[in-house]
């Protein structure tokens, strides 16, 4: 009996894993609103009755997706604020954290992006609520600090909340620039121009060697754009730092 049991629960998940997976592929090119429940379950293959055993409507399937999206940078970036010491080195691994997580998880970070003030209020309400449980987490970090500093508790949140703000901008950034060379593979720093280089070839090359410089071309075009944002996101971060240590000068 157990073993059924245990047959009919993996079963189960699997089941739910792939209506999850089949709507973040099709949300790629639509918004939650207008996503249709029969469109996700012809995407998997079950009956429409078969969704209900998993979720209540296409709001809670988006809710899930939320917790799904959010929580796993909501920890990362947590962590690095715990691990670091000094501002260069945390905004150093803060953005570096945010383009890695961008570039493995784009879907994620779309539907997020797009959904955020979307049209389906509970989705709405789960995004802005785990963000808010970032802040918080950030303002921990941060009052330690900020308190010997004589920050009152509303400054220390507003803090928080301006740099989770900016972490969901690069976020979106990142994915922007990625959008405007899907071909390419995320590549970065010099090895981004080293693969350029071996890809490219001798002059002349054509077939197989002229694909290949295509695609390294494409690699470099998306890995100068990413050093874009990272710069621009470091110095923001920068800024908002400077403005921190003197916030209180007056």
């Amino acid at each position: 009996m157990s073993h059924r049991c245990g047959v009919r629960q993996a079963q189960k998940e699997k089941t739910r894993r792939a209506l999850l997976d089949a709507a973040l592929r099709l949300l790629e090119d639509q918004s939650l609103s207008s996503l249709g429940l029969r469109e996700v379950t012809r995407a998997v293959g079950v009956a429409p009755a078969a969704f209900y055993r998993h979720f209540r409507d296409l709001s809670d399937l988006g809710v899930a997706l939320v917790e799904e999206s959010l929580g796993s940078l909501h920890h990362m970036i947590g962590a690095i604020l715990a691990g670091q010491d000094g501002d260069a080195e945390r905004i150093d691994a803060t953005v570096a954290a945010v383009a890695d997580h961008v570039r493995r998880y784009p879907a994620h970070i779309r539907f997020i992006a797009r959904e955020r003030h979307g049209g389906v209020r509970a989705v709405r309400e789960a995004i802005a609520a785990e963000l808010d449980r970032f802040a918080d987490e950030v303002a921990t970090d941060f009052c330690p600090r900020l308190s010997a500093e004589d920050w009152p508790p509303e400054d220390v949140r507003m803090l928080a909340e301006l740099y989770v703000d900016h972490m969901v901008m690069t976020a979106t950034a990142f994915l922007e620039a990625q959008a405007e060379h899907p071909g390419a593979a995320g590549a970065s720093g010099a090895s981004g121009a080293a693969d350029v280089e071996d890809a490219v070839g001798p002059a002349g090359a054509s077939g197989a060697a002229g694909a290949e410089g295509a695609a390294g071309a494409e690699d470099a075009a998306g890995a100068e754009d990413e050093r874009r944002v990272a710069a621009t996101a470091r110095k923001q971060l920068l800024l908002i730092s400077l403005g921190r240590h003197h916030w209180r000068d007056g």
